[in-house]
């Protein structure tokens, strides 16, 4: 593979591992939904719900599917159809998934505010990750660039306790409110000539989303196999060329072991 000259990463997934947060906000919210006896989660839901992880692609399904796990549906049959569960659970438990998903922020937000310095300690880094964005910074060849829906000034808090200082302009979060297709468009016409990039992201379909795009065909797109993805996405992988699956030992070495 040609070098990339601007290497864009997707940020929870890729570079921070949220899962700890992610479990315990979707437990705070599950409590506010259905107030059960026990406000201590069994000691076998957190693992499952890891293990499930993967199959939400918005916010306000994380209540559903500790719901579901409680419920006992197992991994697989989750894994295997998550949709059908998901709508089952939202009918039966006559839910609005409009109405949950800033449920789930909100019980967030209020985290954060009470005890922000607690909610930014349940992030973990990928071994090893942080090691390579020092080199690729150190190195100053290769630009770099973190594209998530993660607000920014939380991705620069998390950063910056590694050591990792990123300038103004580099992280587009959240606020940025466009599909991630967009702002590697937007990355593509800021210099000219525009730079060779690589994108490094955990959910196939957006890797998908992008490579639907004609005009970002020269994008080179890396599927992170140590993110919040299936085995089954992981296997699929080779019916969408060009995505390459991309293994987190590889991510450390130099672009040419990509």
């Amino acid at each position: 593979m040609t070098a990339p000259t601007l290497l864009a990463l997707d940020f929870d997934g890729v570079v921070c591992d949220g899962l700890i947060e992610y479990f315990q906000t979707a437990w705070r919210t599950y409590l506010e939904i259905w107030s059960p006896p026990d406000a201590t989660p069994p000691e076998d839901l957190p693992p499952k719900f890891y293990q499930t992880r993967p199959v939400i692609e918005t916010g306000w399904e994380m209540p559903l599917l500790v719901k579901a796990l409680i419920l006992g549906v197992s991994e697989a049959e989750i894994l295997e159809n998550w949709h059908e569960i998901r709508d089952r659970l939202v009918e039966k438990e006559d839910l609005q998934p409009q109405e949950l998903g800033p449920r789930l922020d909100r019980v967030r937000d209020d985290w954060i505010s009470a005890d922000l310095e607690g909610w930014l300690g349940l992030h973990r880094f990928y071994p090893g990750v942080c090691d390579r964005i020092r080199d690729i910074l150190d190195g100053g060849k290769v630009e770099l660039r973190i594209i998530t829906t993660k607000e920014e000034r939380f991705v620069r808090s998390l950063l910056e306790k590694q050591g990792i200082h990123l300038p103004s302009g580099t992280i587009f979060g959240k606020g940025h409110k466009q599909p991630k297709h967009q702002t590697l468009r937007d990355l593509l016409a800021m210099s000219e000539p525009s730079p060779t990039i690589g994108f490094v992201e955990d959910r196939l379909k957006t890797l998908l989303s992008v490579q639907r795009q004609p005009d970002l065909d020269a994008v080179q797109l890396f599927l992170a196999d140590w993110g919040y993805n299936t085995e089954a996405e992981r296997a699929s992988v080779a019916e969408h060329p060009p995505i390459r699956l991309l293994s987190l030992p590889a991510f450390a070495r130099d672009f040419s072991e990509w």
